[in-house]
């Protein structure tokens, strides 16, 4: 069993920045892969990025690459995700997962374990 908690979130104007943080209780934490996804008013829900369980590889969505960075710090249980320029449409509520095991990076059923999400909002 995996807890996630994300916190970070707020109000920012437009090319502000903010770092999420996503701690996570359980002893397979390390073992496991981790994404962010996203969900807009009306909108589906949608990836982020995504980080490999030792951190060596890492996966983002075109809209958010080169201003986006997902870490983990797999001593601390934690992941984060560092979020630069950001734009009016980055507004949503930020979900931490945790992926099963074999699953694909981009596909929201193949995490088994969600955070509660924080709300970003990017003002203009």
């Amino acid at each position: 069993q995996v807890q996630l908690v994300e916190s970070g979130g707020g109000l920012v104007q437009a090319g502000g920045s903010l770092r999420l943080s996503c701690a996570a209780s359980g002893r397979t934490f390390s073992s496991r892969a981790m994404g962010w996804f996203r969900q807009a008013p009306g909108k589906e829900r949608e990836f982020v990025a995504a980080i490999s369980w030792s951190g060596g590889s890492t996966y983002y969505a075109d809209s958010v690459k080169g201003r986006f960075t997902i870490s983990r710090d797999n001593g601390k249980n934690t992941v984060y995700l560092q979020m630069n320029s950001l734009k009016p449409e980055d507004t949503a509520v930020y979900y931490c997962a945790a992926r099963a095991y074999g699953g694909s990076y981009y596909v929201p059923l193949e995490y088994d374990y969600w955070g509660q999400g924080t709300q970003v909002t990017v003002s203009s």
